[in-house]
C-alpha cells in the first residue's frame, strides 16, 4: 500500500501553515496529529521542524497574563503544598488568578504546568469557529426563518421552545447578528442581512457602558463581589472596607471615601491631581498602609475606570478588591449612607479641587466621632478601636 502525502510535490506549503505546525509540535502534540490537521506529510513536518527560518509562534499576552514561567513556578509550588496566596505573592499577582488557573486545568491534584499552557494557547487561537459553525443543522435552521423575515430575537425564542431539551439548538440573538454582520465566513451569508427589519449592511455601533464618560473601558482581571468571601458579607470581621469617589462642580474635581464595613470607620483621601487609575490607587495605597495589618483585608468598589489599576494596587498592598455589579450602588451600602452624610460637609456642586488632605482629616474626625445608633449610640471610632484591640 502506498501511502500518498497530502501535501503534494510542487505545490508549496505557506509560510503560515509551518509556523502554526511548529508551534503545535513544541507544544507536544503528537506529530501524526499535527500532519493530519494541517493536510501535510510527516516527512514535510520532520523539514519544517528542521527548517531555522521557520519560527514559532509566541502567544501574544497582556503583561496582567500567565506566562510558562509563572506556570511552572505554580505547578512546584503546588508541590511544595504552598497556598494560593502564597504563590500569588511569588508569582506577583492577586491569588484569585491563582486559583482560577488551577481550577480551570485539573485542580491541585492534577495541574500540570505544561498542559496548561497548551491549553491556553489553544484558547487563544483566533479566529474562533462560531456555534453556528460549528453546528450546521442549527445554521440551517437560523437561515431558513431570517429568509422568512424573522428578527435574530424571535428566531432565538422560537428555537428555545422548539427544542427544550436540545443546548445545540440553541443561539442567542446576539449570536445571529454577529454571523451575519462580523463573521459570515459561511455559516451565514452576508446577504441575508437584507431580510432584517432595518435591512443594515453594517452594524449599528452602540456605546459601550462600561466605557462611559470617557472612560478606560472594561476593568481588566476584576473579581466579582459574587466571588467575595462570606465572611465580608456577614460583617463580623472587621478590616473590609468600601469605596467610591465623590465628584464636584462641574464633574472636575473629587475626593475619595472608604469606610469599614464593620464599624463605619471613614477616611477622606483627597486626589487634587485627577482621578485617572494611577493616581487613584497611589492615593489609596498612601492611606491604607497606615492602617494596621488586620484593619484592611479587602475593599469593594463599582465598576468606575477610577479602579482599572486594582491589580498593581494588590501588589503593592496585599489587599484584595472587589467590584460590585454594573448599576447596583446598594451593593455598597455603608459607603452610599457614608456619602450621603458627607454631603452636609460637601453639597453636591461643590468646588473640591481646594480642599486639602488636612480639611478632609477634619472632617474624617468629626463624621467618626459621631455617635450612631446602629452601635448603641457609640461613635466609629470607638467601635474601631475596640475591635482593633480584640
Amino acid at each position: 500500500m502506498v501511502l500518498v502525502p497530502r501535501s503534494r510535490r510542487g505545490v508549496p506549503i505557506s509560510l503560515s501553515v509551518k509556523r502554526r505546525a511548529k508551534t503545535a509540535v513544541r507544544l507536544g502534540e503528537s506529530r501524526v496529529v499535527v500532519a493530519e490537521r494541517f493536510s501535510i506529510s510527516t516527512s514535510s513536518l520532520a523539514t519544517i521542524m528542521n527548517d531555522a527560518l521557520v519560527c514559532v509562534i509566541e502567544p501574544v499576552r497582556r503583561l496582567s497574563e500567565l506566562s510558562g514561567d509563572d506556570r511552572e513556578t505554580i505547578s512546584l509550588s503546588i508541590r511544595d503544598g504552598m497556598t494560593n496566596a502564597q504563590i500569588a505573592r511569588v508569582v506577583g499577582c492577586h491569588r484569585s488568578t491563582i486559583g482560577r488557573e488551577i481550577d480551570r486545568n485539573g485542580g491541585r491534584a492534577s495541574y500540570r504546568a505544561m498542559t496548561a499552557e497548551r491549553a491556553t494557547c489553544r484558547r487563544a487561537e483566533r479566529p474562533k469557529p462560531t456555534k453556528l459553525e460549528n453546528h450546521p443543522a442549527l445554521a440551517a435552521a437560523v437561515k431558513a426563518r431570517l429568509v422568512e423575515n424573522w428578527s435574530p430575537a424571535q428566531i432565538s425564542a422560537k428555537l428555545r421552545l422548539e427544542f427544550p431539551d436540545d443546548e445545540t439548538m440553541r443561539v442567542s440573538a446576539e449570536t445571529i447578528y454577529l454571523s451575519i454582520y462580523v463573521h459570515a465566513r459561511g455559516a451565514l451569508k452576508a446577504e441575508l442581512a437584507k431580510h432584517l427589519r432595518t435591512q443594515r449592511q453594517a452594524r449599528k455601533q452602540h456605546r459601550s457602558t462600561t466605557s462611559a464618560g470617557g472612560g478606560d473601558g472594561p476593568i481588566r482581571d476584576r473579581v466579582m463581589i459574587v466571588d467575595r468571601p462570606e465572611e465580608i458579607e456577614d460583617r463580623l470581621v472587621p478590616g473590609h472596607w468600601e469605596g467610591d469617589l465623590i465628584v464636584g462642580a462641574n464633574n472636575q474635581s473629587q475626593i475619595a471615601t472608604l469606610v469599614e464595613r464593620t464599624t463605619g470607620f471613614a477616611l477622606l483621601i483627597a486626589l487634587p491631581d485627577g482621578r485617572d487609575a494611577v493616581t487613584v490607587s497611589d492615593a489609596l495605597a498612601r492611606h491604607v498602609v497606615t492602617l494596621p495589618d488586620q484593619a484592611c483585608k479587602s475593599i469593594t468598589w463599582d465598576q468606575g475606570s477610577e479602579m482599572a489599576n486594582h491589580a498593581a494596587f494588590t501588589t503593592a498592598t496585599d489587599i484584595a478588591v472587589y467590584f460590585c455589579d454594573p448599576h447596583a450602588p446598594w451593593q455598597r451600602g455603608t459607603n452610599e449612607n457614608f456619602n450621603g452624610l458627607l454631603r452636609q460637609y460637601f453639597p453636591k456642586g461643590t468646588d473640591l479641587s481646594g480642599v486639602t488632605q488636612d480639611v478632609l482629616d477634619l472632617v474624617a474626625r468629626q463624621l467618626n466621632d459621631r455617635p450612631r445608633k446602629r452601635f448603641g449610640f457609640l461613635a466609629p471610632f470607638e467601635m474601631f478601636n475596640k475591635l482593633m484591640l480584640h
